[in-house]
């Protein structure tokens, strides 16, 4: 018999303040399933083959985040009167899909796990990121706790993710859970929040400005 897990949340903003995952500012939390030799077990499919989208729109990327299991293919439309270059140098997804214009849509597939900052190069405003995991037992908190639906018996690491974390936050957060029969209580995640990172071009370099009229 499947479970329900049950994880409860609390996120420590960067002036130490407490605060609850919200639509705006949410927390994603997953399941890796593990083997009886403690290592992922790679039998359990995420459900490859889904596609997806983040379009780019009044100079935004919609949906601001989106996580997606391995396997996945993500589209880019431009649906802005003008051009668009969007890339990730993170280790989740590096790409470039260069310079295009309105109505064209470049597509990445996503085939590891891992979390890919978006950016475009032409728009130092616009920003994104997409988590790829690689189980089919996931969910996106914006409330104090999450709860995954019907988890299989076994052992699993639990591991979450939010937008500014600390990396030394999110480790001290992932543990071994096991799942029962019954519903699971997987007990507290403390996440602590750093001050936002500025970022640079894909060149590693400031953002040009552009003149007022250009196709840009």
């Amino acid at each position: 018999m499947n479970a329900d897990v049950t994880i409860h949340l609390t996120v420590r903003a960067a002036d130490g303040k407490s605060r609850i995952p919200s639509a705006n500012a949410p927390v994603v939390v997953w399941l890796s399933p593990l083997g009886a030799d403690g290592e992922t077990d790679l039998t359990v499919k995420p459900g490859t083959g889904r596609s997806f989208q983040m379009v780019q729109k009044d100079k935004m990327f919609q949906p601001h985040l989106l996580v997606v299991p391995t396997g996945s293919l993500v589209g880019f439309p431009n649906r802005d009167p003008f051009f668009h270059n969007v890339f990730s140098l993170f280790n989740g997804r590096r790409f470039d899909l260069g310079l295009y214009e309105t109505g064209a849509t470049h597509s990445v597939p996503f085939n590891r796990e891992g979390v890919s900052y978006i950016f475009c190069n032409i728009h130092p405003e616009m920003g994104a990121v997409i988590l790829s995991v690689a189980t089919p037992y996931f969910a996106v908190a914006a409330q104090a706790s999450a709860q995954l639906h019907h988890v299989p018996p076994g052992t699993y690491l639990l591991k979450v993710w939010a937008e500014d974390a600390a990396e030394a936050s999110l480790e001290k957060a992932s543990r071994r859970i096991k799942v029962g029969q019954g519903n699971t209580d997987a007990g507290a995640v403390d996440i602590a929040l750093q001050p936002p990172q500025q970022h640079t071009d894909k060149f590693g370099k400031p953002y040009a400005r552009h003149p007022e009229g250009s196709p840009y």
